[in-house]
């Protein structure tokens, strides 16, 4: 009768702890930092992420970049004033000087120059050309003006004006590159933003990817330590079942063994967990350890192909991107083209004067007119330009057939995301109620353990059960999440609101 109150009293000493579901996972291994954890949930750790990271503040410096060159190339378009001058230009030399009857000699220069020109130029993107506004004044100050004969006129002041000269310069039958740059330009710049935008949400994919690590880390530590208790705890259970002969002593050994695994396994998690609490903290550069809160819910939606294909070709940076490389390869092959000859006009109407004071320089003005139209047409290049031409062609060809199949994919890809997401739900509530009956099985087969009905195998196969079910909800949780912020990294489309993701760019690129 003693020995059977000492047998149920062991018994009794035997814990059930099970991992409930909404409870906060911190990590055992402090990752050397002080003070309690930070309690941090996903979406805080999601916004921390976009607000503090390394990858957050490279798309972001990206970002910036492509928005200068935005900004370069819309001021490319409008007017530009410029100011061109010499003050001053001081000569005191002797030249060759060519006299009337063709003999050399040599004269003396002593003269002070001052000029200053200002331009007003406008790109014109309909033809290509440059249209310029031009006014300047020249004045020469010559302190000696000696002639072969050694004489010469001291202090002579001259002064010529440009009061106003229109000019043109004009490339006929050549690619307008201005106009070319219109079209690829903003889609370049759209292309950035939408890149931008989907780099944020790539930003949250690695938050949650950490995060979820660590929660699992944090959680298989727990696990770790509950089933070594339990361990410890059967295994005093089976010395005393030993000692009134009613197991062998195999299992007896049995339950040695696998407190001895047991033990090894909470070791190998303890260090698989702080592995994981350090990357997380770097990626969010906080100092302090972080205690991953479990999510409570999920978004309800259920997301269609079409719906979302839709907003992907319309938002997402890689439909932009094979727009604008199509018109860049329909752009190489006009350049091609045009490169068969080249032929430019340059005029320019105006007026001048010239006086020895300033004021009359701008009186009894002369007409100051200039047209000029240069032409290059190759005449024998052993068909260099042709195929340069069909280069291009080819080149153009190229990029469609793989345009078209980038489509292909890019349609396929959102088609079994779409999917995969969709399905999540059912394998997410199938993973939670699989936890809970695996939970049961297990504090059953421990209670039955405690009356001698099952043996060591069956009990060791509940608790791999009920390991298994409790990691497969937390990953079937990650999963769920995973594949939904890379449909909204796809698609740009914020699907609990309904409305389109959007920054305010403006606001970004001058913080």
């Amino acid at each position: 009768m003693k020995a059977i109150l000492i047998f149920l009293a062991t018994f009794g000493m035997i814990p059930f702890a099970v991992a409930q579901p909404d409870t906060i996972i911190s990590s055992p291994m402090g990752g050397g930092s002080e003070g309690a954890p930070l309690r941090l949930t996903l979406d805080e750790c999601i916004t921390m992420a976009r607000c503090q990271s390394v990858d957050a503040a490279v798309a972001l410096g990206e970002l910036r970049s492509a928005y200068w060159q935005w900004r370069s190339y819309r001021a490319d378009l409008l007017p530009e004033v410029s100011l061109q001058g010499t003050l001053p230009s001081y000569n005191k030399r002797y030249s060759s000087y060519q006299q009337s009857d063709g003999s050399m000699t040599f004269v003396h220069n002593d003269y002070l120059g001052l000029n200053g020109s200002l331009y007003v130029t406008q790109k014109l993107w309909p033809t290509g050309g440059t249209l310029s506004v031009e006014s300047s004044l020249d004045y020469l100050h010559q302190s000696s003006n000696s002639s072969p004969t050694g004489g010469g006129r001291e202090g002579a002041n001259q002064f010529m004006s440009l009061p106003i000269a229109i000019t043109l310069s004009q490339p006929l039958f050549s690619v307008n590159h201005l106009k070319w740059n219109r079209r690829i330009e903003p889609l370049r710049y759209r292309e950035a933003q939408a890149r931008f935008l989907t780099e944020t949400e790539q930003v949250a994919m690695q938050a949650i990817s950490l995060f979820f690590n660590l929660l699992l880390a944090g959680e298989q530590v727990r696990i770790a330590e509950q089933n070594l208790q339990t361990a410890e705890k059967l295994y005093e259970v089976a010395q005393a079942k030993r000692r009134m002969g009613s197991i062998s002593e195999n299992d007896v050994l049995q339950m040695r063994l696998g407190m001895l695994n047991a033990r090894s396994h909470l070791a190998t998690s303890k260090s698989t967990c702080q592995a994981r609490q350090f990357a997380l903290r770097s990626f969010l550069d906080v100092e302090s350890d972080i205690a991953p809160v479990v999510p409570d819910d999920v978004p309800a939606v259920y997301l269609s192909f079409d719906d979302v294909l839709s907003h992907a070709l319309q938002n997402n940076a890689h439909a932009t991107t094979m727009r604008r490389r199509q018109i860049e390869a329909d752009y190489s092959v006009a350049a091609a083209r045009a490169n068969r000859q080249s032929i430019n006009l340059y005029a320019q109407v105006g007026y001048t004067g010239n006086a020895d004071k300033l004021g009359n320089a701008y009186r009894d003005l002369l007409g100051n007119d200039v047209v000029r139209v240069g032409i290059t047409v190759p005449l024998l290049d052993w068909g260099k330009r042709k195929g340069q031409r069909r280069m291009a062609e080819s080149n153009r060809d190229i990029v469609q057939g793989q345009l078209r199949q980038q489509a292909q994919n890019f349609r396929q890809d959102i088609f079994i995301l779409t999917e995969q997401f969709n399905n999540q739900a059912e394998q997410l509530r199938i993973a939670c109620e699989a936890d809970t009956i695996a939970r049961r099985r297990y504090h059953t087969n421990v209670e039955t353990f405690k009356i001698g009905s099952i043996s060591t195998l069956e009990l060791n196969d509940a608790q791999t059960a009920k390991d298994q079910a409790r990691i497969g909800r937390i990953q079937q949780l990650f999963n769920y999440w995973y594949y939904y912020y890379q449909l909204r990294s796809i698609a740009l489309w914020d699907f609990e609101r309904n409305c389109e993701l959007s920054e305010d760019i403006e606001k970004l690129i001058k913080e």
